[in-house]
């Protein structure tokens, strides 16, 4: 089979330093018949059928969060109720990945707008660089990709508290010296947590907007009105 042209978000993602193919008969089979698949999925069947993620065999509930966003307002449990959102970690002065992880949201937000899905999505990036992002500069991070993302951040143990959840590990790079001062370690996984507030999904690295839309619009089927 020959290889297709990359979708169209994947020239874009190349300048931030991923390299993405999407076959064009894959795309086909992702979006023809989108409304069949959320009317007959069973939640049983979604693992099968996902394309990138990893759907937990259980959500997983999310304890205490103890986090501010870029507002200074509180950021708990409660926040994600209601709502799905994808969440990753990093920091603002990070080179590379959290750039790419920030790009690969907008491009998710796009596409999932695309498809009519334009409310009850949330998209939180949380720094686990607190000694150097504070609330406002995390906020015009953030902003800078889009305006309705949201930054996030908190004490060390309330970031601990989260990142243990979610299965995500940070550190700070020992040895290194930049013009930032000092870079951090950190997973580059997206999380998805479901509107009961439970840890439903992870998508790793690399990350195609494209599959990732899709096994979210997989996993939604099993909530109709949300």
């Amino acid at each position: 089979m020959n290889e297709a042209p990359p979708s169209k978000y994947s020239s874009e993602l190349l300048r931030y330093g991923i390299f993405i193919a999407v076959a064009a008969i894959a795309v086909l089979f992702m979006w023809f018949g989108m409304d069949t698949l959320e009317q007959y999925l069973k939640p049983e069947d979604q693992a099968a059928n996902l394309k990138t993620g990893t759907l937990l065999p259980t959500p997983k509930p999310l304890k205490a969060i103890n986090l501010i966003d870029q507002d200074n307002k509180p950021l708990t449990i409660e926040s994600f109720k209601g709502q799905w959102t994808f969440l990753a970690i990093g920091y603002t002065a990070c080179p590379d990945v959290c750039p790419t992880l920030m790009a690969t949201f907008r491009f998710i937000d796009q596409i999932l707008r695309s498809k009519g899905i334009t409310s009850n999505v949330n998209f939180i990036f949380v720094s686990v660089d607190p000694e150097r992002d504070k609330p406002e500069n995390i906020g015009r991070y953030v902003h800078s990709f889009n305006p309705k993302f949201i930054g996030a951040t908190g004490e060390p143990l309330a970031l601990r508290t989260l990142t243990s959840q979610l299965g995500l590990m940070y550190q700070k790079a020992t040895g290194q010296n930049s013009a930032m001062g000092y870079l951090i370690d950190h997973s580059a996984s997206i999380v998805l947590i479901d509107p009961n507030g439970s840890w439903k999904a992870v998508f790793t690295p690399p990350h195609d907007p494209d599959t990732v839309a899709f096994d979210f619009m997989t996993i939604k089927a099993q909530y109709p009105t949300l």
